[in-house]
């Protein structure tokens, strides 16, 4: 007999406090159980995250988005999720397209729905401020030739958050990047335990091209070695891993 997976949806939150009470109500109107963590923001962001139905976790200093990610994952296989969904709490992830995750998550055939910014275009899809778009499209090629065999037909956006992950599948990786440069230790990692990993398009927002990534990371060409440098040692670590891919994870929709 065939049993709905349970999911979490988990939003990672820093001084957030204008885009709350826009997404919350959105994301709470799929009656599922939501987490907030809130990563040391020094707005009133928790304050109006608690005056919502969620479970709201306060970090008291920012450890950084791969933390995070890396806590939200624990948390998700720790209350025995089948499913997280991870998005952003600053109005750039459409709550709509939930319904969509979801329905990847029924399949039960992969182990990662990714969204996409770069699969197709899509109506309202706004211009990517353009060192985000280029060091996007250069690492995503870098991945992709570095990975080669391990994601059929290979991946379009190595970065956006708008995630669905396998609770315990992904949760087991040994993950330890704290920075925005958790996705290129994460795709690694997905390759070397060879998860299924399948893209789905989802819009391309951008809200507000003043947000900073802090953490010496705002300059293009800092975070780009940044980057790649987490990318390289994991490449190093799990290169036994990677040696024999024996089946292509990826599928397109």
């Amino acid at each position: 007999m065939n049993t709905e997976p349970s999911v979490l949806i988990a939003i990672p939150a820093h001084n957030e406090e204008r885009y709350i009470d826009r997404v919350l109500p959105r994301v709470l109107e799929y009656g599922l159980p939501v987490l907030v963590i809130d990563d040391g923001s020094t707005d009133c962001t928790a304050a109006r995250v608690a005056k919502w139905p969620v479970e709201l976790v306060r970090n008291p200093v920012n450890a950084g988005y791969g933390r995070v990610m890396r806590d939200i994952l624990a948390w998700s296989s720790m209350r025995e999720f089948d499913w997280v969904i991870t998005m952003d709490c600053d109005d750039q992830h459409e709550p709509a397209f939930i319904a969509l995750f979801l329905e990847h998550i029924r399949r039960n055939d992969v182990d990662i729905v990714s969204g996409s910014r770069y699969l197709k275009s899509l109506a309202g899809d706004t211009v990517a401020p353009a060192d985000r778009s280029e060091i996007n499209r250069t690492l995503t090629i870098e991945i992709n030739h570095e990975l080669k065999g391990a994601f059929d037909g290979g991946i379009t956006d190595a970065f956006c958050g708008f995630k669905a992950y396998r609770a315990v599948a992904c949760s087991a990786l040994p993950l330890d990047a704290d920075r925005y440069d958790f996705p290129m230790q994460f795709w690694v990692q997905a390759a070397a335990n060879r998860l299924r990993v399948r893209e789905i398009a989802v819009p391309r927002i951008y809200m507000d091209s003043t947000r900073t990534f802090g953490n010496g990371l705002d300059d293009p060409i800092q975070r780009l070695l940044v980057y790649r440098a987490t990318f390289r040692r994991e490449l190093e670590r799990c290169k036994g891993r990677l040696s024999h891919l024996r089946r292509p994870p990826c599928v397109r929709s």
